[in-house]
């Protein structure tokens, strides 16, 4: 009788933790764990973005560019993530050379999210980002809890997001 009650006991226990995920492994940046960089920028569509007025999301900003063959392939599992987390602020950001190459692969790739031109590569260095594909997620509290690399498939980013989000 003892013995089925600590192994419903320990069935219990086991089930409740199975749900819960831990946040992946992160690349190596100098933001890990420090505040997301803010910044207010025009997007490709004209439209201005304040990370200010993000407060309280969780957000992924990504950064890319067309001559960058790991980037093109992880776009499209961005804008599946974008698609399946719509209370997730994603946005955008191109290392291209000129805006116009970046609006053919905002189009190309079907993206939904703001794409902002980061001409001068502003951003770039604000973000420290050392080789793309960067991608960083930060917590409601603004906070980086993430960062990704080329190696990041979609299912490490969204467990990151979905970690994030708690």
């Amino acid at each position: 009788m003892r013995a089925g009650v600590y192994a419903a006991a320990f069935a219990i226990s086991l089930g409740g933790c199975a749900g819960d995920k831990t946040m992946p492994a992160s690349a190596p940046s100098a933001l890990a764990g420090k505040p997301l960089p803010t910044f207010s920028r025009r997007t490709l569509s004209g439209e201005k973005l304040d990370t200010k007025s993000l407060v309280g999301r969780v957000v992924v900003v990504k950064f890319f560019a067309e001559y960058c063959a790991p980037c093109t392939k992880t776009l499209p599992a961005a804008q599946a993530l974008a698609a399946e987390h719509p209370g997730v602020a994603f946005i955008g950001i191109s290392e291209d050379e000129r805006a116009s190459i970046a609006a053919e692969l905002v189009t190309r790739h079907g993206l939904s999210f703001p794409v902002i031109h980061d001409a001068g590569q502003v951003l770039w260095g604000r973000f420290r980002v050392r080789e793309m594909p960067a991608t960083f997620v930060a917590g409601k509290d603004g906070i980086v809890r993430w960062v990704g690399d080329e190696t990041a498939d979609e299912a490490t980013l969204r467990d990151a997001i979905e970690v994030a989000a708690k």
